[in-house]
């Protein structure tokens, strides 16, 4: 069975950092596009970032340049997000998806999805 699991949310001050981490089982996701969406409470989900299989290139939202970084381990499966600098509007459930085309902001490209990791950022 393919599955993506995250780990690694929880709640942290304004101003902290945390490292969500995505674990996928049932195949190989080397090839896989790999993504982070989140969905704060009463918003629409929104792209956080995505990766390409090779992990070479990266893309990340606008407004979370410079304080989130995607990467990957693909001997380990695994995808990460390192979240810096958190400020109380990235309190979400922080989604990982899989897909086989490149890594775009389309969640509808994404055929894969984990369960969902709860960010709460306090100020």
């Amino acid at each position: 069975q393919v599955s993506l699991v995250e780990s690694g949310g929880g709640l942290v001050q304004a101003g902290g950092s945390l490292r969500l981490s995505c674990a996928a089982s049932g195949r190989t996701f080397s090839s896989d596009a790999m993504a982070w969406f989140r969905r704060a409470p009463g918003k629409e989900r929104e792209f956080v970032a995505a990766i390409r299989g090779s992990g070479g290139t990266t893309h990340y939202a606008d407004s979370l340049k410079g304080r989130f970084t995607i990467s990957r381990d693909n001997a380990k499966n695994t995808v990460y997000l390192q979240m810096n600098n958190l400020k109380a509007e990235d309190t979400a459930v922080y989604y990982c998806a899989a897909g086989f085309l490149g890594a775009t902001t389309n969640p509808g490209e994404y055929s894969v999805w984990g369960q969902g990791t709860q960010v709460t950022v306090s100020s």
